[in-house]
């Protein structure tokens, strides 16, 4: 047993022991990435995410889970097996952007509005990517359409709301909205908080996108990627670009959908385009696991629902993109 521990301990502590060596051996690449990831940060990250996040805050101690759980309170239960609570969650998560969804869902169950099983219910289906990055990113960004981008967004809310059909479960338990319309706080004493919550919460996700950003520029240097995206070009046929961006779109999503920068807009660009922000990446899953610390939500729920969002995304993108291009 004690074994067992000891080489559990150790492959992380090897993992990180070899990254840091590669930062040493290849500090011009780890600069770089970092100038990528704080750019991306600055440009995209920050502008569309810290209002959210501080609307966000601000909505939950003001009462909006109260109002909306009286209201959805029906339809939330049949449909998804949770309080009507839960749909500030969804509303906030389509609206703002990762991890923003899984953030509201911890401050419902730390304040008490939903039970931690209802948050991972919730879980999901209700942490999603924004329309600001869906739309402006991928878009406009990489295909130069403000059409593909709002196809793209439509999509993703669809392939969350069935998500959530299939995964959450309809047995709903012994949770309870508010018996009032609202029980908030003062303005006065929320929008202070909200602002200082939020922006520590905007400096872990963008901790995140640099470090991600390092790492991805570390693999490159190495060769790594080169090679397995090289391969899988070689093997399927497909653009180089495409196979690049989908892989580094595994470790980082910003760093995915900006490799593919430049795509021409067909219904496998589209559909490999849905499937990284349907799956949203390692980092937006750390950053999901970072926020809901303490919680006691099952982080893998949020897993499942992000693959299944992102295989149906693909599968709906691909479709129409077939019959309409």
């Amino acid at each position: 047993m004690q074994q067992s521990t000891r080489s559990r301990g150790l492959l992380p502590l090897s993992a990180a022991l070899c990254v840091m060596i590669l930062m040493l051996l290849c500090s011009q690449e780890a600069v770089e990435g970092a100038k990528r990831g704080l750019g991306l940060c600055a440009n995209m990250i920050i502008p569309s995410l810290f209002p959210f996040f501080v609307l966000s805050f601000l909505l939950n101690d003001l009462g909006l889970p109260a109002f909306l759980g009286r209201l959805f309170e029906p339809v939330m239960k049949s449909l998804f097996g949770v309080s009507g609570a839960g749909a500030s969650a969804f509303i906030i998560g389509i609206s703002g952007g990762y991890p923003l969804g899984a953030s509201c869902i911890a401050d419902l169950v730390r304040r008490g509005d939903i039970t931690a099983e209802d948050g991972s219910r919730l879980l999901t289906f209700c942490n999603n990517s924004g329309p600001a990055f869906i739309i402006g990113a991928a878009g406009v960004g990489i295909f130069h359409s403000s059409t593909a981008g709002l196809g793209l967004y439509a999509v993703h809310i669809l392939s969350a709301f069935i998500t959530g059909l299939f995964l959450s479960g309809r047995r709903c338990t012994a949770s309870h909205s508010p018996q009032v319309w609202f029980a908030g706080t003062s303005l006065s004493q929320s929008l202070p908080d909200a602002i200082k919550r939020a922006a520590l919460q905007m400096l872990t996700v963008c901790g995140f996108v640099v470090f991600f950003s390092v790492l991805t520029g570390l693999l490159d240097a190495l060769g790594v990627f080169s090679a397995i995206y090289g391969r899988v070009a070689a093997y399927t046929g497909y653009e180089l670009r495409l196979t690049r961006s989908f892989l580094t779109g595994i470790l980082e999503l910003g760093c995915g959908i900006g490799a593919m920068e430049g795509a021409a807009l067909t219904p496998l660009n589209l559909a490999v385009c849905a499937f990284l922000i349907g799956f949203g990446g390692i980092s937006v899953a750390m950053q999901t696991a970072s926020v809901l610390s303490g919680t006691k939500i099952k982080v893998s729920r949020h897993l499942a629902g992000r693959l299944m969002n992102g295989c149906i995304s693909a599968f709906i993108v691909y479709t129409i993109a077939s019959i309409l291009l």
